[in-house]
């Protein structure tokens, strides 16, 4: 499950209930989530959800505004072996405010690499998320030891591009990859049904934007891999609906069923 839980907007407050609940009902085994918060000397989101759920967790540790931090986390209900946060790059190349966190989780289909991202927003940042995905890219690289044989590298977040953008492109094999031997599975693209939206209209807290419906959450799988190895099943959206009245984020839930074994 990959989500952006929306900072500290909106009625913050009320909307943690309906966070913890959604991701209650889904269930998942591994979380990755993005704009969680940490107060100085308070909530630490991600650390709360994991304790009510009973996940382990890792987060990053900023940036940070007015004492509160702005980051990603990836929850499991498996152990975490080891973590690493990474700084990802603005448009001149020198490291900015966004970030990616690694962890190798030991599952019992074996070890998995999983990351979790959120890239630059602006709508016009194309060239900036372009080399923010070329930065994860090498992450994912120094990861794999033998992706013919072992198990590939989960990667999640809001990308905050639509799947036809060169920076998704790119990721996915419709242009030349970052690095060579290395492209992605888009979940969705697999297992998906219907267009996926994730930033959709319909939502009320993005209701004036002037941003139109748009996939931008995903969940991507590395290739080459072992077949079938991490291939998509079923893959489906969460927390569209209110939960007791409150909208959980201004995002959209993105949910995958993947297969973990070679046969």
């Amino acid at each position: 499950m990959t989500w952006n839980l929306w900072w500290q907007f909106g009625p913050w407050r009320e909307r943690q209930g309906a966070i913890l609940a959604t991701i209650r009902q889904e269930q998942p085994d591994i979380v990755c989530l993005q704009e969680v918060f940490e107060q100085e000397g308070g909530l630490n989101q991600a650390a709360w959800i994991a304790e009510e759920l009973g996940l382990y967790v890792v987060h990053t540790e900023g940036p940070w505004y007015d004492g509160i931090s702005f980051g990603n986390a990836i929850l499991s209900r498996w152990p975490l072996i080891s973590s690493q946060e990474h700084r990802l790059p603005q448009v001149d190349g020198l490291p900015g405010h966004r970030r990616a966190i690694t962890a190798e989780i030991d599952t019992p289909y074996g070890r998995w690499w999983v990351v979790s991202t959120h890239l630059d927003h602006k709508f016009d940042a194309s060239a900036t998320r372009l080399g923010q995905c070329e930065a994860l890219c090498s992450i994912v690289d120094s990861l794999r030891r033998d992706p013919e044989n072992e198990s590939p590298v989960l990667m999640a977040g809001d990308f905050n591009a639509v799947p036809d953008s060169d920076e998704i492109r790119m990721l996915t094999g419709r242009k030349e990859p970052a690095i060579a031997g290395l492209v992605f599975t888009d979940a969705w693209e697999v297992a998906g049904e219907g267009d996926g939206f994730t930033w959709r209209r319909d939502n009320p807290y993005i209701a004036e934007t002037t941003w139109p419906n748009r996939r931008l959450d995903y969940v991507f799988v590395s290739w080459p891999r072992p077949k079938p190895m991490g291939n998509p099943v079923r893959a489906w959206l969460a927390g569209c609906e209110a939960v007791d009245g409150v909208q959980p984020s201004d995002h959209a839930a993105l949910v995958v069923d993947l297969q973990m074994i070679s046969l």
